[in-house]
């Protein structure tokens, strides 16, 4: 059994919610409010990929620094450059 009840909101309007016999908001409501609001459970899983893939191209990066930095990969670019240009 669902019962209707008024909420006081901080600037004194009141506000209804459907409450369970429990008193709690039932879980396919709470679902469909999640959903209508765009805060689903998994909100934050999108900012974890994003930390995810930068310290992934982070690290790659390092990488490439410390292959670029060896002497026999410094003197094939500038090679290919020099070739590059003289055409």
């Amino acid at each position: 059994m669902q019962q209707v009840s008024s909420v006081r909101t901080a600037w004194g309007r009141g506000r209804r919610r459907v409450v369970g016999a429990a008193g709690r908001v039932p879980e396919g409501l709470r679902r469909a409010r999640a959903r209508l609001a765009g805060t689903t459970r998994d909100a934050g899983l999108a900012t974890a990929e994003y930390a995810v893939v930068m310290i992934a191209a982070v690290g790659f990066a390092g990488l490439l620094v410390v292959i670029l930095r060896s002497a026999e990969i410094r003197e094939t670019l500038t090679n290919l450059v020099r070739d590059a240009l003289a055409v």
